[in-house]
């Protein structure tokens, strides 16, 4: 069981290096934004376009098999769950509404003209056409506000866990820490510690991989002592797995100290008496374009993905 592998959720993959990895942390990081923005107030068509444009990009950018297989593969079958319960869920309108005519079957008529005709014949035909109720067979019922809720409900599922999961794949913490500091000087004018805020983000992306390390070693040697669990039974077994869970703190605490005494043995005691360098920013011509295409982008949002009301 290797948990860097088989779960590398928010993890820097340092090879291959890929366009994406190429491009500016504040460039992907605005694009980042703009995916998680855009899904607000957008229409189905857009949202599922928003998905489309993510796995286009990831086999665009030869990202290998191995460590987006399971990524994706996962979160599309948990999409494809939430878009298959909500679209057969009932849609929350079967409520009794006060009749809008008279209860005695009053006859409203109008003079009968041929204008009028001709229109309350469209108007049979277009409600011949449409059908609030999609599918209906036995207790299976998929009507057009339940399967509008679901398409929303599993996409922005995928939208959110994988921008964001992608972001984490391509740049490095330390990038994004200099691409938000640099997005985020104007703030030094309300006396916010950027530098301090940005270096606790990346102390925290490091350690996400010792995380994950220390439950997989825990796990290992659970596994290697070949405990009869059944014999422990339900309180045995819980025992064991506090024992666990105490001992992965005391890891984790461990490992946390050990940062700390290395950063104050390098003479890292605040960010006023240690200068953080970050790696230099400078947009290239790849960068322009991925701009550019930001612009399209947005100009197709207003004008096409906006829903309506």
């Amino acid at each position: 069981m290797d948990l860097l592998r088989s779960l590398p959720l928010g993890l820097y993959l340092e090879q291959p290096e890929t366009w994406l990895h190429r491009l500016d942390p504040r460039v992907k990081l605005v694009w980042l934004l703009s995916f998680l923005t855009s899904y607000v107030v957008a229409n189905n068509y857009w949202r599922v376009l928003l998905v489309a444009l993510l796995i286009i990009f990831t086999l665009f950018a030869k990202i290998p098999l191995r460590v987006w297989r399971q990524q994706m593969g996962w979160l599309l079958v948990l999409s494809f769950m939430v878009l298959v319960l909500g679209a057969i869920s009932p849609d929350g309108l079967a409520v009794n509404y006060q009749p809008r005519l008279p209860a005695n079957e009053q006859v409203l008529t109008q003079p009968a003209t041929a204008e009028n005709n001709k229109a309350s014949l469209e108007q049979a035909r277009d409600n011949k056409e449409y059908s609030y109720v999609l599918f209906h067979k036995g207790p299976i019922k998929v009507n057009r506000r339940s399967l509008n809720l679901a398409i929303s409900l599993s996409t922005i599922v995928f939208t959110l866990i994988y921008s964001t999961n992608l972001y984490l794949l391509t740049t490095a913490p330390e990038e994004i820490t200099s691409g938000m500091e640099s997005l985020m000087q104007p703030l030094r004018r309300f006396k916010i510690p950027v530098t301090e805020l940005m270096l606790t983000l990346t102390l925290s992306l490091r350690f996400i991989p010792l995380v994950l390390e220390e439950v997989q070693n825990l796990i290992r040697s659970v596994m290697t002592r070949a405990i009869n669990w059944k014999k422990l039974g339900l309180k045995g077994g819980a025992k064991v797995w506090l024992i666990v869970i105490e001992r992965l703190l005391e890891n984790l605490l461990l490992r946390a100290d050990q940062m700390a005494n290395a950063m104050m043995v390098r003479g890292f005691t605040s960010p006023n008496e240690h200068r953080v360098k970050w790696q230099e920013l400078r947009l290239k011509t790849g960068d322009w374009l991925a701009i550019a295409i930001l612009i399209v982008f947005w100009g197709l949002r207003i004008a096409f993905g906006t829903a309506i009301s």
